[in-house]
């Protein structure tokens, strides 16, 4: 199998390392097999790509589209270095609220793995970054939410200390005050 799956501590969250192939003329290696994804429990089809470039101290996030259109996402960063962060929006989870962060860079080409009911964020570590990531569900601008950045109860440790933020994500709402509509289990 040419990927290592990795359950985080909030396990449905997957830091997949890809097998590389380096020799003299650079390095090849898959970032994406459905049939290795599905056996490691990634079942979601894959239907928008998206990339992004950034400089160092962006901070993008935290985002999330709300069911019936709700993302999961496979995060890579293809060129400089990222700390990239999901935080369990699933109502009743026993992870509700909690985060978990990855350092995804060009050099360890790791990727991270977002089911849907996950709020998604990251930011630049180094002088520039470019990511892409596959989204399970296209965008839709009425499903559109986020959470603010340096929401306390959340707590995250995010390691940039003055970040640039938009002025979108910085007017994002607190937790306790969104409109996240996810549920863990069935009900």
């Amino acid at each position: 199998m040419p990927f290592i799956f990795k359950n985080l501590k909030i396990p449905e969250v997957i830091l997949i390392e890809p097998k590389v192939f380096p020799d003299e003329r650079g390095f090849f290696l898959e970032t994406y097999k459905f049939s290795d994804f599905f056996d490691a429990g990634i079942t979601e089809n894959f239907v928008q790509d998206n990339h992004s470039k950034s400089k160092y101290g962006v901070l993008r996030g935290l985002h999330f589209q709300n069911d019936p259109k709700a993302q999961g996402k496979l995060v890579r960063c293809i060129k400089g270095e990222i700390f990239d962060v999901a935080v369990d929006l699933r109502r009743n989870s026993p992870k509700y609220g909690k985060w978990v962060g990855e350092i995804l860079s060009e050099e360890n080409k790791k990727m991270l793995y977002i089911p849907n009911g996950f709020a998604h964020g990251f930011c630049v570590l180094s002088s520039e970054a470019e990511i892409i990531y596959k989204c399970t569900e296209e965008y839709v601008p009425g499903c559109d939410a986020g959470i603010l950045w340096n929401d306390e109860t959340i707590g995250i440790d995010w390691p940039v200390v003055d970040p640039i933020i938009s002025e979108k994500d910085s007017l994002l709402p607190n937790l306790v005050d969104s409109n996240v509509n996810f549920r863990y289990g069935e009900e």
